[in-house]
């Protein structure tokens, strides 16, 4: 633990990036000024090509990439304003999310200069929008068991296998896999490699996954003998797991792995102001959402200063983000329990609608980005536990 908290030490945002949020704010409250406050519950499950485009023009997608490969070489920190903004906003950001997140700096990191010259433009400019292609069926949480295959042809690879649980997949351009190039499933993290194909591609079909809500966000995605060019590999061939757990560190890092009930909250929040007198557990939930929001915030800054200081926070990012869907998923359950106990309370239609979704969806925040047992996992492994 002495290792944990030596590392994930308390961390302020610089002035310069601070100023970052007033002008975020401001973008938000007109882009979305008819959003409705329901569908801002939704977080970043949002999805609207026209925002992210309009986000992308004010070079808020991919802005801490470095300026040698497209980007402006902003700090963490800023993309952590930005990101605390968005996602307490309830702005849709999907259309964007996963590419800005984490294949954006995968590319940055590991791509050739041609790669990055071919994609990260788009990126920036919301016209890219990329899955991550690493779940398998039959395989729950075990990525290491990965079948998809790519085999080296003439002219580059063939694709087969299937890759399940695929975020926003059926309307993604682009798709980021994790594939087997060599070995057998037995060989475990030996073997695995990183391509990008385009969704257009022949031979690849989508078939949607319907959620509780009745929402198609996942999706499950089928290679069969896809040709893709041998310029589709990032970085080196079998160095696939060394990548993906550099990558999985950026997309368990961020604040939005604390924020996703926040919007609730608000909504709630005010809805208790208006109260003449509100009864203690009013006033007990509000202090659990308030105490536990505000450790969590500091240590995703905590997160934050590794990244910028060019560690890998594997260990924190996984410790932030268990105890962070933890706390996400309370929320709905203690908002529900207050509302039970306020006599005659009749929440509004808006906060009726967020906490039906949010209830509902809330089981998923702790899947995403890696189950809570595998968080737990490497929890464990990092404290020298396992």
């Amino acid at each position: 633990m002495t290792s944990l908290l030596s590392t994930l030490s308390l961390a302020a945002i610089p002035p310069e990036d601070e100023a970052l949020r007033g002008p975020v704010r401001e973008f938000l409250a007109t882009e979305l000024r008819d959003y409705p406050l329901h569908q801002r519950a939704r977080t970043v499950c949002g999805y609207d090509p026209d925002f992210t485009r309009a986000l992308g023009a004010r070079g808020w997608i991919g802005m801490n990439l470095p300026p040698e490969v497209g980007g402006e070489g902003r700090s963490h920190f800023a993309r952590f304003v930005l990101t605390e903004e968005v996602v307490t906003f309830g702005a849709p950001v999907l259309a964007h999310w996963t590419a800005d997140r984490q294949t954006a700096q995968l590319i940055a990191r590991f791509g050739t200069p041609a790669q990055q010259a071919r994609y990260i433009p788009g990126i920036r400019a919301g016209e890219i929008v990329f899955g991550i292609g690493l779940s398998e069926p039959d395989t729950g949480s075990d990525l290491a068991s990965v079948r998809t295959r790519a085999v080296r042809t003439e002219t580059g690879w063939r694709i087969n296998g299937r890759k399940i649980w695929t975020s926003n997949g059926h309307r993604a351009t682009h798709i980021c896999a994790l594939m087997r190039t060599s070995g057998t499933p037995e060989d475990r993290h030996k073997g695995l490699s990183q391509l990008i194909v385009d969704m257009k591609t022949p031979g690849i079909s989508v078939r949607p996954i319907l959620n509780i809500l009745g929402e198609d966000e996942f999706c499950e995605v089928l290679f069969e003998d896809v040709d893709v060019p041998a310029d589709a590999l990032i970085g080196e061939d079998g160095d696939g797991w060394k990548q993906v757990t550099a990558e999985l560190a950026f997309e368990r890092s961020g604040c939005e792995r604390i924020y996703s009930s926040v919007v609730l909250a608000d909504i709630w929040l005010e809805a208790m102001r208006a109260l003449d007198n509100p009864p203690p557990i009013v006033v007990d939930v509000a202090g659990r959402i308030a105490g536990r929001l505000s450790v969590l915030r500091a240590m995703s800054l905590g997160v934050c200063a590794c990244l910028d200081a060019g560690k890998n926070p594997e260990l924190e990012a996984s410790l932030v983000k268990d105890l962070g869907t933890e706390f996400e998923q309370e929320v709905p359950n203690w908002i529900a329990e207050a509302n039970a106990s306020i006599p005659g309370f009749r929440p509004s239609r808006e906060l009726s609608l967020a906490l039906a979704y949010v209830t509902q969806y809330a089981p998923v925040y702790s899947i995403r980005g890696g189950s809570r047992h595998i968080m737990r996992g490497i929890i464990a492994r990092g404290l020298g536990l396992r």
